[in-house]
């Protein structure tokens, strides 16, 4: 689905977006108002270079970008699996909260993550979609790629609906 209204692509609210995307300013809810700068991202995103590339709310799909730096690897010189578990968890949640109104948030209940091969330093691509959707609990999945395409890290978790406190 194509957005309009803030432009992606430039840093909002210290959030880098992708060129070519625009949110429609229509939208509501915590995920599009952070989009649009009326609420605060948060400083794990800011951290891990959290970028968007699509999103698609009717489908559940999102794609995001992170950059790992060297402060995010282990002794052996590849991005310590924690890492790659919080890009995972920032990659699904999203998926979901841009589906859910005003009111509601989602957070995370359980996380499973199987790290495939090890993550290099540098641009990651996350891949999230939300696999359904119930009244209160939804199944979420998701892939973390490498800079080369290949898959480094897979998850699935559970989100709870609920009220925003």
């Amino acid at each position: 689905m194509p957005l309009s209204g803030a432009r992606l692509g430039a840093v909002v609210g210290g959030w880098l977006f992708n060129a070519g995307m625009e949110t429609d300013g229509q939208r509501s809810g915590l995920f599009w108002d952070m989009l649009e700068g009326r609420v605060a991202w948060p400083p794990a995103a800011e951290l891990m270079g959290w970028e968007l590339m699509e999103v698609d709310p009717e489908k559940g799909t999102i794609e995001v970008a992170f950059q790992a730096g060297e402060e995010f690897t282990n002794p052996a010189g590849v991005v310590q699996g924690g890492f790659l578990a919080a890009m995972l968890d920032d990659t699904m949640g999203p998926a979901l909260m841009a589906m859910l109104p005003d009111s509601k948030l989602a957070p995370t209940l359980d996380l499973h993550v199987q790290y495939l091969r090890p993550a290099r330093t540098g641009r990651l691509t996350g891949r999230g979609r939300v696999v359904q959707r119930g009244h209160e609990v939804c199944f979420l999945a998701g892939e973390l790629l490498g800079s080369d395409g290949r898959v480094v890290a897979v998850a699935t978790a559970t989100a709870r609906i609920q009220r925003l406190p």
